[in-house]
């Protein structure tokens, strides 16, 4: 049985200890948080509000890192050279620059392994768009578009303020809310060639991260991207991600993969799982990734998010705001 610890019990460790506590091979054994009254969360598991003394007095086989985004790098580093297993929530770092730090760690250390939490990717719609395109039944993709229509009150910022800050969270709906979407993007076209890019405050919330982003991609395969998010809007809508073929379209939205033909025609595909009892925009998959990374440890697969997977992302965010700061085409080169 694996021996789980997890470090940050804020909002996402809940989807974490649920599937912790549904996975009849692993145990929570402990866990740390600087908040004292967090413990109540994790009843049964050794309680620290120091994860240097967690790591140092508890014998584990997996932590889950569920922490301020400015934290990763060095915790993860941290259990890394303990030997233990890491998954990492997203984002990998707060900018690709530091991710090579994860890499650099990965490379010194090929019997440990680090796993990020990029769970849209197991969606059961964006697998089986990934397998269309894969197919290139329809030919190249000649378009593609993603949209984050979100809304965060301004106690999201004020009850955390590591949120609202640069040098703690990387930015804002950028690294926080899209991140998803433009991983998503990024595996589904060829690498980016350039693109242009824009953030921006569209709520009057005295933060120094961006609300509200926005870029035009072109990719090597030649396709175009189009990319826009916000957390302004007046609430949460669906997430939508759109590919786009010669005669043929195809859709994600309202967690659902439905396809358009010349004629005009609207097919429904495939729908993801619900996942009852968690925020709906968190995605279905959290299990299926956890659950694959815990199999991988057990038999010593490389089958899951490795550092490599979740660079692109970071890479992407760090462009799109150097292109804001210069309002110039950034030509992109992979990190």
């Amino acid at each position: 049985m694996l021996k789980i610890g997890i470090i940050g019990l804020g909002d996402i460790s809940a989807i974490h200890l649920n599937t912790i506590e549904t996975n009849s091979n692993v145990k929570l054994v402990a866990a740390c948080d600087i908040d004292k009254a967090l413990q109540a969360k994790v009843p049964n598991a050794l309680f620290f509000t120091d994860f240097e003394d967690m790591l140092e007095e508890v014998e584990l086989d997996c932590v889950h890192i569920c922490l301020p985004h400015h934290l990763h790098v060095s915790v993860t580093a941290a259990c890394v050279e303990k030997g233990i297993h890491v998954l990492q929530e997203k984002p990998l770092s707060i900018n690709a620059k530091e991710g090579l730090k994860l890499i650099q760690l990965e490379q010194k250390n090929p019997d440990t392994k680090i796993c990020v939490c990029f769970q849209n990717r197991f969606n059961d719609t964006f697998q089986t768009l990934q397998q269309i395109v894969k197919s290139n039944k329809f030919g190249d993709i000649i378009g593609i578009k993603g949209i984050v229509n979100w809304f965060r009150p301004k106690s999201y910022y004020t009850d955390k303020p590591w949120r609202g800050k640069l040098d703690t969270a990387g930015g804002g709906v950028l690294i926080n809310q899209a991140i998803h979407t433009l991983d998503l993007i990024q595996l589904l076209c060829s690498p980016v060639d350039t693109l242009k890019g824009n953030v921006s405050q569209l709520l009057d919330y005295h933060i120094e991260v961006e609300d509200t982003a926005s870029a035009h991609i072109k990719f090597k395969n030649g396709a175009n991207g189009m990319f826009f998010a916000t957390n302004a809007n007046f609430g949460n809508s669906s997430i939508e991600l759109q590919v786009i073929f010669k005669n043929e379209k195809f859709t994600i939205k309202d967690n659902i993969l439905t396809r358009v033909n010349k004629e005009g025609y609207k097919i429904h595909i495939i729908e993801d799982k619900k996942l009852p009892g968690t925020k709906s925009y968190y995605g279905p998959s959290h299990g299926k990734l956890i659950n694959q990374f815990y199999e991988s440890i057990y038999e010593n697969t490389q089958n899951y998010v490795h550092v490599n997977d979740a660079l692109p992302s970071i890479a992407i965010i760090d462009a799109i705001q150097k292109s804001s700061q210069t309002n110039e085409t950034i030509h992109f080169t992979s990190v």
